[in-house]
């Protein structure tokens, strides 16, 4: 089995060409969506906020949303601390669910923070979906309804996205050209070289 990981910052299409992947019958791990469930089924992430930040962080079974926010974005310590306990047993399940997979060739895993949660650690290639900037943001403000101002300030406190597309194995450009017929080309290039030991750089 290969794991794919997918990444890209606010505005890139990462979603998207994820769901692209799905279509070509790849199973898909959500860091985002499988974090929330973890955050309230794990025992150990529980324990780890409960011992940070006391037994009123879950209101029975419910996390108590504006305490745990709060915190979280007082200070980039702070996010470091929920990090620690959280991204730990996320990729323990992604792990769990790889196995559970295991009758596929290739599975894969998408976060938007994927290196700077140390995710890139759990999978065999990087997949940076790419975009120019302008496009990043037109394309954010359309979607959110946000202001430009707002989407820029999200971007800036984000990994900046030349250094992800220079990281990455593999980059999807999504500057308006065709999607499909690059992860078509992503997933044979994939296939073709499942066994080797090293992962070079590619750029499709």
């Amino acid at each position: 089995m290969v794991r794919l990981g997918i990444t890209g910052g606010i505005g890139s299409g990462k979603s998207y060409v994820t769901h692209l992947l799905e279509k070509a019958g790849l199973p898909v791990y959500d860091t985002d969506t499988e974090a929330k469930r973890l955050m309230l089924s794990d025992m150990d992430i529980r324990k780890g906020l409960v011992d940070l930040l006391g037994e009123e962080v879950y209101i029975g079974e419910k996390l108590n949303k504006p305490l745990l926010i709060g915190y979280l974005f007082a200070n980039e310590e702070h996010a470091a601390r929920i990090n620690s306990i959280v991204h730990p047993c996320v990729k323990k399940d992604f792990l769990r669910w790889a196995v559970s997979n295991a009758g596929h060739e290739i599975v894969a895993l998408e976060s938007a923070i994927l290196y700077e949660s140390g995710f890139d650690d759990v999978v065999d290639y990087v997949v940076a979906v790419y975009a120019p900037l302008d496009i990043r943001i037109k394309r954010a403000m359309e979607r959110d309804g946000a202001t430009e101002e707002q989407v820029r300030s999200r971007i800036a406190s984000q990994m900046d996205e030349e250094v992800k597309r220079n990281r990455a194995d593999f980059v999807v450009v999504n500057d308006g050209r065709p999607l499909l017929p690059q992860v078509e080309e992503l997933l044979n290039t994939i296939k073709n070289r499942k066994g080797e030991q090293d992962a070079c750089v590619c750029r499709i």
